[in-house]
């Protein structure tokens, strides 16, 4: 109706009749195709009259606005199951004030959107407010987040609701070749804000048109961010004119430029949670044939780490799926396609699952970020760990409430160590797919670089990718070789310490953050500086040990499960010889006793592979060859 939120409205009672006809005129062009079940669905009982603009969205998840040019009887009607809709002619919108962009058009943006409510619509709806409180309006507000999170939309939102007059640039718009012409191009922009006030100015990727000036050799940046200046302190029509501008890079802006007066405000538009992806994916999908069975909750919550340019990617490229399996059945010369083909196409709960895996959460492409595909069953032996790793991990997350009312903070870090080969890189794998959290994996070589600062710099991007990807484990695997024990004087440079010195710093920072937990895995616990050992940091410190007789019977088990094994194999024989061995031997071990039986096969004269069969007496071979690593020896496995 062309109302934004605030506005008020009157309302009185008509005398509508059942409708026969209604004429809606697109303001571009649309094929009419599904029309007629697309408007008898979503708005029966529903009453237009002439003039009434409406917007519709397409299959493939735009939107295109609809004028009411003609109704039958001529008054005010009800849509009824016989009521007929035909497509008019191309028309401009009768009521050019209903905005393109609404607030019903952000999802997942609840309390961004409130914020930016109170500092930029108020002020242009009651500037009575803020002159009886004594308090100048707010002159710009700097939205910064990762890219797809919806700043620039959330900008238009607010130009849409208050129907501001709306001036968008980006950087390169404003670039002249001349001396000065930039900052007139920037003075025209100003001026044209001031003469159609209240305005609002969109400066979208800020940073590339004001950067740090003691950090760029060009002076056209520098004359840019002072004219910025100079007009933004100069500006007359304070709460009627706002500067909006949008960055992913916030510490790249000139400071000068970020101080009161200025920017007073500054919004971080994250990445959704799980209930604002939820949210992003209703209206991205609302307007799309999808089957009942598809369940949006549940899509949402394997979505970890997408923002919303994200997930209108993927319901877009669920929708390509669907239509992929319909084109055998179109054919394509032909001008227009049947209603009856347009209505099979319907979007599959697979077609989602498909299109996850082509889609990947553009915030995190930097770092190797994975959901892993292993659960406890993969993971053998170890049951006194798994109840406590379950207990310091999962309980924070399912009992949450509990956690709250005793006042128990969930642990920040947990530290496995012990001997190599016991599965602790599983376990961590392990724990992530349970609590359904993102995975960055790290080995500590992987950091260190011989440019100065370079190794540090790298811990905290970890550490801000997390934030992002929330919830989100980061696994520091070999962590002794990124944190050693500082003053032990066996490296020649500095870089080691600094980074334990970083770690410390980030770790120490978590208290803000939410869903993030860092698990180290060192067979050298010896080594590893002490200042990272103590609670608060690594809260849990868990010794992961070889496996016993139950433990060696269920990795057995694991390895072999998928195995060809002979008749004669005993399991308990196998398990009662490998005693010291630890997971990854016995693993070993069945793979080598697999080899065994495969040079068989190659060796002889039969081509059926199901021929092939692990005997007994390949895995005791295979026992006899795979030796445990010795306790006084712990670098050299001893192979027979």
């Amino acid at each position: 109706i062309g109302a934004g939120i605030g506005d008020k409205i009157s309302l009185k009672s008509v005398a509508a009749e059942n409708a026969e006809q209604i004429v809606l005129s697109p303001t571009e062009k649309i094929a009419a195709e599904g029309l007629q079940e697309y408007m008898t669905y979503n708005y029966l009982n529903h009453v237009f009259t002439t003039g009434d603009s409406i917007s519709l969205n397409t299959q493939m998840g735009g939107r295109v606005q609809f004028v009411v040019t003609n109704t039958k009887p001529s008054k005010p009607v009800i849509v009824t199951e016989e009521t007929i809709f035909k497509l008019g002619a191309i028309t401009k919108a009768i009521d050019s004030s209903v905005p393109r962009v609404t607030y019903d058009e952000l999802g997942g943006l609840k309390r961004e959107v409130l914020k930016i409510r109170e500092m930029v619509e108020l002020p242009m709806r009651h500037p009575e407010l803020f002159e009886k409180i004594g308090v100048d309006a707010p002159k710009g507000v700097l939205l910064y987040g990762p890219p797809g999170t919806g700043k620039t939309l959330l900008a238009k939102a607010v130009a849409g609701e208050t129907n501001a007059h709306f001036i968008s640039l980006s950087g390169p718009e404003i670039m002249g070749k001349h001396y000065g012409e930039s900052e007139e191009r920037i003075r025209e922009i100003f001026s044209q804000a001031e003469e159609n006030a209240p305005s609002i100015i969109f400066i979208d990727e800020i940073d590339s048109i004001a950067p740090k000036r003691d950090e760029v050799s060009g002076e056209l940046e520098k004359r840019i961010v002072s004219q910025l200046l100079t007009l933004m302190d100069g500006m007359k029509s304070r709460g009627k004119v706002v500067v909006i501008a949008a960055t992913n890079r916030p510490d790249s802006i000139d400071p000068a430029l970020r101080r009161p007066g200025r920017f007073d405000r500054e919004i971080e538009i994250g990445i959704p949670d799980n209930e604002g992806r939820f949210d992003i994916l209703s209206i991205h999908t609302r307007g799309m044939p999808i089957e009942e069975k598809v369940d949006l909750k549940q899509i949402s919550k394997i979505t970890h780490g997408f923002v919303g340019a994200d997930l209108e990617v993927l319901a877009k490229e669920a929708a390509m799926r669907a239509l992929r399996r319909i084109l055998p059945e179109i054919d394509l010369d032909e001008e227009k396609i049947s209603s009856e083909i347009l209505q099979k196409i319907k979007i599959t709960s697979e077609d989602f699952t498909d299109a996850l895996k082509e889609v990947r959460p553009s915030a995190l492409r930097e770092v190797q970020v994975q959901i892993p595909d292993i659960s406890w069953d993969d993971v053998g032996g170890l049951d006194e760990l798994k109840e406590e790793l379950l207990e310091a991990v999962e309980w924070p997350l399912k009992y949450k409430v509990a956690y709250d009312y005793v006042d128990i903070e969930s642990p920040k870090g947990i530290l496995l160590h012990g001997p190599p080969g016991t599965g602790k890189t599983l376990i961590a794998k392990a724990l992530a797919k349970m609590t359904e959290s993102n995975f960055i994996s790290i080995k500590g070589p992987e950091l260190l670089s011989k440019w100065v600062g370079e190794s540090e710099k790298g811990v905290r991007e970890i550490f801000r990718k997390a934030r992002q990807a929330a919830p989100c484990i980061i696994f520091l695997d070999e962590v002794d070789a990124l944190v050693p024990r500082r003053g032990s004087g066996d490296s020649g440079s500095h870089v080691t310490e600094n980074v334990v010195s970083q770690i410390l710093t980030e770790i120490d920072g978590l208290e803000e953050l939410h869903n993030v937990l860092i698990i180290g895995a060192t067979n050298r616990l010896d080594i590893v500086d002490e200042a990272l050992l103590r609670p608060g940091r690594f809260d849990r410190i868990i010794k992961v040990t070889n496996p016993d007789v139950k433990g060696r019977k269920h990795i057995f088990e694991i390895h072999t499960k998928k195995k060809p094994l002979a008749s004669d194999v005993d399991i308990a024989k196998l398990v009662e010889i490998t005693d010291g061995f630890s997971g990854a031997e016995i693993a070993a071990v069945a793979n080598r006793a697999a080899i065994t039986a495969l040079k068989r096969y190659v060796g002889g004269k039969s081509e059926n592979v199901k021929e092939i069969k692990i005997t007994q007496q390949d895995l005791l071979d295979a026992v006899d060859k795979v030796k445990p690593r010795k306790k006084e020896d712990p670098l050299i496995q001893s192979i027979k």
